[in-house]
């Protein structure tokens, strides 16, 4: 191995030049915390249940899982459950799960907010040697239904006030979902409806006594067992089960555990996690397998956005994960709370603010930056995330520089950005504490991995040249075990043992990496959810008054935007008959022919169903229609999306700016 030119970075393997039609390929490199080697297995660690049964014996009265007792209609202190009451529950829950007939290799789904249920759920699942197959309805309207048929979910454990929303998905479902517990309560309506279905719904006291006196032997568990498939969106409908093994989790815990010790931020028994982002992706999955890992606490938020401060005041957290889409809130709420301080107070946090951002820039570590401005100015920052945070981590899409930068001064915390996917087993990439020169990166790669870079010839990015670029590709053993029943797209994106993230990145000169457009037309908003962009815009073309429409967003921003070429007969009638004059380039620039676009765009997401982040909130029109001669589009009409970004970069800042 050669110490790589970058400061992170070990250097494993040589580039490759482009051969055989295969692109060139930067050198491999790993994190610098591996430059002995990966962390070794951990005996008697095979699988995701061992985390947890180890962690039992081990912290037997740690508190657990904690949630809010409601009084009288208002929110308590956090209830524990301390390991054991929660290994006792996980016991019941498999005898039950069990004496439905349900067993190994079968497949059960979990459909809900965070709650306690939920992990319990998954830990039987994990004990068993079921498959945990978690369903969530971001995918669009017919995702859970996708879910339990694709995947064939025999048995499935779903939040009270999501029944109505499963019921939905019968009579197909039905077809292999023989089994329904509800976190909570049911009606008789309920269960009479599923009767029909040849479907056993029961409320959780009810399914808990199912397994009364029975004691059902646990499958021997190997590492390359599956044990949950997470089903993420595919560019073209219908949604990709990832198989993810005990191996990929175990390997993955170890690495992150080995990077945290490197930088000296190890986790203890006595860290406190807010359980708020779906426990369905697999970001929050791994950490709170981290936590159960580590004997530490995981208090759950009520499920309301709008009361996630005050459960965050009441539980104190000591890590706090986050997408951007919260972080840009809490900046937006404390920036504009500056702004309307007074003069006085606004001067001294400004001066705070700069005097520990210049000294961190020199290199000092945040709690050494200005002490006494974290005592008098910051640490009502840091009350306000209940006074006890010692690390935020941003991950699901790409944190705003300027919100990290701020973050990083006032928060009293580091904040680290992460980056990785389902198929990676969530973190491949993760920024370090007290270096400030990864703001708007990823960071370097987790001491578990291989990365390197692929040339994307086409989009003008090359894996070799000095600043190299090019689509990032991973290898190692967090990675997934192919899509289910869909071999083929397992092999599009696993080549030689690389899985090709699509995703194209630049090394820094640190050896952190940022990451700087994607190769296919799927992103993401900033509030994490993916956007499959093609399929959209056939939706949205089926609306007749116009020729052509291209949907733009990026992950800064949480709404589409589109630019449409508007069909020129329908558009003049249009005017016509609305008393609305001009000649065709300057209808184009009308307000109310503008609406009306909007309203047919909105009409059809409508009648498609289509999510709320999936609707169009503003439109450009162009009389002129996308051509070759602006090189907008390709020979074959495809539309060559990164030129018409940089062609209409000025009115889609715009259009921004006023839709806001």
């Amino acid at each position: 191995m050669a110490a790589a030119k970058y400061k992170y970075l070990i250097e494993v393997e040589k580039a490759k030049e482009a051969k055989d039609g295969k692109p060139s390929q930067g050198p491999v490199y790993r994190s610098l915390f591996a430059k002995d080697g990966f962390p070794p297995p951990i005996p008697g660690l095979d699988s995701c249940w061992d985390v947890f049964r180890l962690s039992v014996e081990k912290n037997p009265e740690n508190p657990m899982l904690g949630r809010r007792e409601i009084v009288n209609g208002k929110a308590g202190k956090y209830e524990w459950l301390t390991y054991k009451e929660v290994y006792d529950f996980v016991v019941k829950i498999g005898n039950s799960i069990r004496s439905c007939g349900v067993g190994e290799g079968d497949k059960c789904g979990i459909y809900g907010v965070n709650c306690p249920e939920w992990i319990m759920s998954m830990e039987a699942c994990n004990a068993h040697g079921l498959y945990c197959v978690p369903l969530y309805d971001t995918l669009g309207a017919g995702a859970v239904e996708f879910i339990i048929c694709h995947a064939e979910v025999s048995i499935a454990f779903t939040e009270e006030k999501k029944i109505p929303e499963l019921l939905k998905t019968f009579p197909n479902a039905a077809k292999h979902l023989k089994t329904l517990v509800s976190f909570g309560k049911v009606t008789p309506e309920q269960k009479e409806t599923l009767e029909k279905y040849g479907v056993a719904l029961y409320s959780w006291n009810e399914f808990l006594q199912l397994g009364v006196n029975k004691d059902f032997d646990l499958p021997v568990k190997k590492k390359s067992d599956i044990c949950t498939i997470m089903y993420t969106s595919g560019t073209t409908g219908d949604p990709k089960g990832v198989l993810i093994s005990n191996d990929s989790i175990i390997t993955l815990l170890a690495g992150v555990k080995r990077l945290l010790e490197s930088v000296n931020e190890r986790l203890n028994e006595k860290d406190v996690y807010l359980s708020f982002l779906p426990l369905a992706h697999i970001f929050d999955r791994v950490i709170e397998e981290l936590f159960i890992w580590t004997g530490a606490s995981i208090g759950f938020w009520r499920g309301d956005v709008k009361l996630l401060t005050e459960d965050i005041g009441e539980l104190k957290p000591t890590i706090f994960c986050a997408v951007p889409r919260v972080l840009d809130r809490i900046y937006a709420g404390l920036t504009q709370r500056i702004a309307t301080g007074g003069i006085v107070k606004k001067t001294m946090f400004n001066f705070a603010y700069s005097y520990k951002y210049h000294n961190m820039q020199k290199g000092h570590a945040h709690g050494d930056a200005s002490p006494i401005a974290d005592k008098i100015v910051f640490s009502k920052v840091k009350q306000g995330l209940g006074g006890r945070v010692r690390l935020i981590l941003s991950g699901a899409a790409p944190l705003s520089t300027h919100v990290e930068a701020f973050l990083r001064v006032v928060a009293c915390a580091h904040v680290l950005q992460g980056y990785g996917l389902t198929e990676t087993c969530a973190g491949t990439f993760v920024s370090l504490p007290n270096e400030l020169s990864m703001l708007g990166t990823v960071g370097p790669p987790v001491p578990n991995v291989d990365v390197c870079l692929e040339s994307v010839p086409e989009m003008g990015y090359d894996a070799l040249s000095d600043t190299p670029r090019g689509e990032i590709c991973v290898k190692g053993n967090t990675l997934f075990s192919g899509y289910y029943k869909r071999e083929d797209l397992t092999k599009e994106v696993m080549i030689d043992g690389w899985f090709h993230t699509g995703d194209v990145g630049e090394w820094q000169p640190d050896g952190s990496l940022k990451i700087i457009d994607r190769k296919k037309n799927i992103f993401k908003l900033s509030q994490g959810e993916y956007v499959a962009v093609e399929n959209l815009e056939n939706i949205y073309g089926l609306v007749s008054d116009i020729d052509a429409i291209w949907v733009y967003g990026n992950s800064f921003e949480s709404f589409l935007i589109a630019v449409v070429n508007p069909n020129k007969q329908a558009i003049e009638s249009w005017a016509e008959q609305n008393g609305v004059s001009g000649d065709f380039n300057s209808l184009c620039e009308h307000t109310r022919v503008k609406e009306y676009i909007l309203g047919e765009l909105n009409k059809i997401a409508k009648e498609k169903k289509l999510k709320g982040f999936e609707v169009i909130k503003a439109v450009h029109l162009d009389p002129e229609p996308f051509d070759m001669e602006r090189d907008l589009i390709t020979p074959t009409y495809k539309k060559k999306r990164p030129q018409l970004l940089k062609y209409y970069k000025e009115i889609i800042d715009n259009m921004y700016k006023s839709a806001k």
